[in-house]
């Protein structure tokens, strides 16, 4: 089933939902369409085309918790878009300690990242610097939009604009 991206009245991402659910929201007056598929949806009298991206019309508040986001390791790869953090590879992909846990690295999103097993191999017990790797960027809690890659494989072109708009 197709993804659509669900924004909040502001342009920040809220969700990536169903084209149903998309559809029923259009149908109540809850949101209007930004950007279309080009396919369309028939029923028995009507035609519809099939939104990518919707923006609702009344505001929805999203608590935001102080940076203590659940860590996981999918959130990790959603937060480091799939690639390894060393070399940039999106293959074969495990989550590093930046600090070794022996050497009193903690499970905290600045300590986590993302990385290839070769250069999680080739690290072993050493920071960065002493394996001779150096990380593409600091690590850091993820940004509000990071969700959306945790909920889809492949992000539309469509929705381009506004996840770096929310970012």
């Amino acid at each position: 089933m197709r993804k659509v991206l669900v924004l909040n009245t502001t342009y920040e991402p809220l969700n990536v939902c169903s084209v149903r659910r998309a559809l029923v929201l259009l149908f109540k007056g809850k949101a209007e369409v930004l950007e279309q598929s080009g396919m369309a949806f028939r029923s028995e009298r009507a035609t519809y085309e099939l939104p990518h991206v919707i923006r609702l019309h009344s505001y929805v508040h999203v608590p935001r918790r102080s940076g203590a986001s659940r860590i996981s390791r999918r959130a990790v790869f959603a937060r480091d878009r799939h690639h390894c953090q060393y070399c940039g590879s999106e293959r074969h992909l495990t989550v590093d300690h930046v600090v070794p846990r022996s050497k009193g690295g903690s499970d905290t999103w600045d300590n986590l990242v993302t990385s290839c097993a070769l250069c999680n191999r080739k690290k072993a017990d050493r920071p960065p610097h002493q394996a001779g790797l150096r990380l593409a960027r600091k690590p850091r809690p993820p940004q509000p939009a990071s969700f959306v890659f945790l909920h889809v494989d492949q992000i539309h072109e469509s929705w381009r604009p506004y996840l770096s708009y929310a970012s």
